[in-house]
């Protein structure tokens, strides 16, 4: 995983070329002349990046003032929009809100809408890189607020038809910058979420060396506990069967000796082993496992082999009534280690002293106790071992109870160990929750943004539904009004609204000084129809009335010329005035 890891850095957002020095910026021969060359071309990267950039953004600008796609405009300010674009590219990179603002600010120049054909692309653009580039939210929201309070003032000082106007700049501000904003963040974010699995996959991968390591000292720990309780229970035995043959009757007095020798051995040999283990194992009370190899024989068993081998060892069985624990289950194996290190340290402690072995059953686990009276013969010394801490360590670790103390005159060992119920280990849980917030805030920013998208498209339509349709002069109305009528008797048959755009263009030349209002002959949407224009003169009186054509293709080959524009109209005049 060491070398699939991503080359940018975590909490950074990503280094990009150029952002920091190379490796050969120490000091030193032989160092600082290899490396220019690369330091060079690490700054020629975001050079070249952002003369393309500048290239592709300019584009539309140049080709929508060729075309006449914008309204005729100053060399320049041209060349002003073009510069203006070029320092915006140059500070995209460290301070993308200011690239953004200069964007918007050239956009609202050219248009109170914000919206034109020359810099539409550069603000989308722009806006895309606030949201990758920027960490926090907050300021590139401001300067979308301040976006729109700029151009709705713009539009109220010097719009034509302020609502329409208005319903363009919240489009262009919702669908050419916020859209691509998000679109930005979830890029950015995407980033960051792959970065953070690399870390959490290195993470894991250490975490895993490590958990193999203490598995591995756990082991050993318990390998030595084994060889603890199983080679020093058979040495004491060993020591025991040595001692009982030293006063054998019948024994001549070389093989006394030998029996001696052989129990002295036996416990030298134990005490050896204890040491070595000590070595082998390091104890902990809130590591110890329980033993996981089987000790091969029941409790019972294991007290009638001690028995045999000379021990006073007596076994009280348990109540009949409950159950027993499972054979070579953990409960089973427990007991068994409980019992047998007890033995062991009777027979070396208290040599010749009786040992009880009691086993009680209850209802939710069993507990067993082995006492031990005073001892008739001097035992080993105690070296301080740690077969009773690791044996409260392992009753602990399954739940149990476990205590061993004076009792009377000897010694008691006392163990409740619970019964253990089989069942599969639950599958780990993986931690996905930074992943889910983060596809989750991602969601809820997209989809607040298209249903504001929506309920703006639809406000829109409604809006132009609504002026359309209450901006209609119907046909009759208009053929019944002669020239020279007063306005306030115009107005009865005039509708609600007139046009604020009029098709001015196809219209012939109004009547100098006079107060001009185009109104629909239909109420159609979304085809173009005919226009009625109304004249009144300073005195409110009606001096012309004219029938602009529709748009399409037989109006565009009638205005090929003057004669045939002219002729266009008035057949149309014709069409809507009254036969007599």
């Amino acid at each position: 995983m060491e070398g699939t890891r991503p080359a940018y850095d975590a909490g950074t957002g990503g280094v990009e070329p150029g952002d920091g020095a190379g490796p050969g910026d120490g000091a030193g021969p032989g160092r600082g002349g290899g490396a220019r060359p690369g330091r060079a071309s690490a700054r020629l990267t975001p050079l070249g990046s952002g003369a393309l950039l500048w290239a592709t953004l300019a584009l539309p600008a140049v080709t929508a003032d060729r075309l006449g796609m914008n309204e005729p405009r100053p060399l320049w300010q041209q060349l002003a929009g073009l510069g203006i674009l070029a320092v915006a590219v140059a500070l995209s990179r460290r301070q993308p809100l200011a690239a953004f603002a200069l964007t918007a600010g050239l956009g609202l120049a050219a248009a109170p809408a914000l919206f034109s054909v020359s810099y539409g692309p550069a603000l989308g653009v722009f806006a895309l890189l606030l949201g990758l580039r920027a960490q926090r939210a907050r300021p590139a929201v401001a300067g979308f607020v301040g976006a729109g309070v700029v151009g709705t003032v713009r539009i109220v000082l010097v719009g034509v038809d302020p609502v329409p106007e208005w319903l363009v700049l919240t489009g262009t501000l919702l669908f050419g910058c916020v859209f691509p904003w998000l679109g930005g963040r979830y890029w950015r974010q995407s980033r960051a979420l792959a970065e953070a699995g690399w870390l959490r996959a290195a993470r894991l991968e250490d975490e895993q060396r490590h958990a193999e390591e203490r598995a591995r000292l756990r082991e050993r720990a318990r390998i030595a506990q084994d060889m603890h309780d199983s080679l020093g229970h058979e040495l004491s035995l060993l020591a025991l069967r040595a001692a009982a043959l030293q006063v054998a009757p019948g024994l001549s007095a070389g093989h006394r000796v030998a029996a001696a020798d052989l129990r002295v051995a036996a416990a030298d040999a134990t005490d050896h082993l204890h040491r070595i283990i000590g070595v082998l194992r390091e104890v902990s009370v809130h590591d110890e496992p329980a033993p996981l190899a089987p000790a091969g024989e029941s409790v019972e068993e294991l007290v009638a082999r001690a028995a045999e081998s000379g021990l006073p060892v007596r076994w009280e069985p348990q109540d009949t009534t409950t159950p027993a624990p499972a054979s070579g289950g953990v409960a089973e194996r427990l007991l068994h280690r409980v019992v047998r290190e007890a033995l062991t340290n009777a027979a070396r402690h208290a040599p010749g002293a009786p040992v009880v072995v009691a086993v009680t059953g209850q209802a939710h686990g069993t507990t067993v106790t082995v006492s031990n009276g005073r001892a008739t013969e001097a035992g080993s010394p105690s070296s301080g071992g740690s077969g009773l801490l690791g044996l409260r360590a392992a009753v602990a670790s399954v739940g149990g109870d476990f205590g061993a103390g004076p009792h009377g005159e000897g010694f008691r060992v006392r163990a409740y160990v619970p019964a253990q119920q089989t069942s599969a280990p639950a599958p780990a849980a993986v931690t996905s929750e930074p992943f889910t917030r983060a596809r989750r805030r991602v969601a809820l920013g997209l989809g607040a943004a298209a249903g504001g998208g929506v309920v703006l498209v639809g406000s829109a339509f409604g809006w132009y539904a609504y002026t359309e349709t209450h901006s209609v002069l119907s046909p009759a109305d208009y053929a019944g009004l002669r020239l020279g009528t007063p306005y306030h008797e115009v107005v009865p048959v005039l509708p609600d609204r007139a046009i604020h755009d009029p098709p001015s263009e196809r219209a012939p030349e109004p009547p100098k000084g006079a107060d001009c209002r185009y109104y629909r002959s239909s109420g159609d949407l979304l085809v173009s129809v005919d226009h009625f224009r109304l004249c009144f003169d300073d005195d409110g009186n009606l001096v012309a009335k004219d029938v602009v054509p529709r748009a399409g293709p037989s109006g565009e080959g009638l205005r090929q010329n003057g004669r045939h524009e002219q002729q266009e109209r008035q057949e149309r005049q014709e069409q809507y005035e009254p036969h007599e």
